[in-house]
């Protein structure tokens, strides 16, 4: 491996006004059980992930309370506490975990209330840099929910909102009430239902964090899209995960893929591809 890789190669983005973090950052759902429910199966492992994950210059992890349920944000904290100065840690209410694989929504003011002040208790901060809706739940009004997390920013407890899993129509509802740094929204090489939305972020320089950033691992398989990643990676000698990261990269400077997983090997290799720099051609290959 590259000895001077590092997630700075991405370039940086501002969320708001003042929060600058590398454009490669870690998503922490992976470094639970299998299901996303309870713990990894090596709690060290999970641990040391984390922690080479920091030293190569990732910044910004994004989790949530339901991964685990708990237990993402309790590794964070028991690797990473105390915490560097530039480390920005978004996490996310509005989902409930029954058991492995099943995402419940919920998002009564109530329960987010409840949600974000656990997360500040596991994660050991006084404020949340980045606190996320993580769905809008049908039952429940979008302004109620967006409206209580406005009253926690109100109270100091979050820093920045984001909102996750929403529609262009959701999203400007949502600016109507308060300020929205980031969206995340699934975005990859084979689905880019998202699109009209982060045409919208790049308008707006709002961050859109991309989940499933490598298509959960399918890498477009079966697909005329797989080729054009595979020719691209060939032509530059990288892995497919690699140009897929790159893509992204490349598709616009609001992007901030948040690739996640277990393994420390994983990690590097994704970390890598913050030097991958695709040509015009490449993007054009890639659509």
């Amino acid at each position: 491996m590259n000895g001077n890789m590092n997630a700075a190669m991405a370039g940086q983005l501002v969320l708001g006004a003042e929060l600058k973090v590398n454009r490669l950052g870690f998503g922490a759902m992976r470094i639970t059980g299998r299901g996303v429910w309870g713990d990894p199966p090596d709690l060290a492992t999970a641990v040391r992930v984390l922690q080479r994950a920091a030293r190569l210059g990732v910044n910004f992890i994004d989790t949530a309370d339901s991964y685990g349920p708990e237990v993402s944000e309790n590794l964070i904290a028991r690797a990473l506490y105390p915490y560097s100065p530039d480390l920005v840690i978004a996490t996310k209410g509005g989902l409930v975990r029954p058991g492995p694989d099943v995402w419940n929504r919920n998002g009564r003011p109530e329960h987010l209330r409840k949600a974000c002040e656990s997360s500040l208790q596991r994660l050991r901060r006084d404020r949340i840099d980045l606190y996320q809706l993580h769905a809008p739940d049908p039952q429940v009004p979008l302004e109620d929910s967006m409206g209580e997390l406005v009253r926690l920013k109100g109270e100091g407890k979050i820093r920045h909102i984001g909102v996750s899993n929403v529609t262009l129509e959701e999203l400007q509802r949502c600016e109507r009430l308060t300020p929205v740094v980031s969206v995340q929204n699934r975005y990859n090489l084979e689905d880019r239902h998202a699109e009209e939305v982060l045409a919208y972020c790049q308008s707006k320089a709002i961050a859109f964090l991309p989940w499933a950033p490598l298509g959960s691992g399918r890498h477009a398989r079966g697909s005329g899209a797989l080729r054009a990643l595979e020719s691209v990676a060939g032509r530059h000698g990288i892995s497919l995960g690699q140009a897929a990261i790159g893509w992204l990269l490349g598709r616009s400077a609001v992007m901030l893929p948040i690739p996640g997983t277990g393994s420390i090997e994983h990690l590097e290799q994704n970390v890598a591809a913050a030097s991958v720099r695709l040509s015009p051609q490449d993007m054009h290959e890639l659509g």
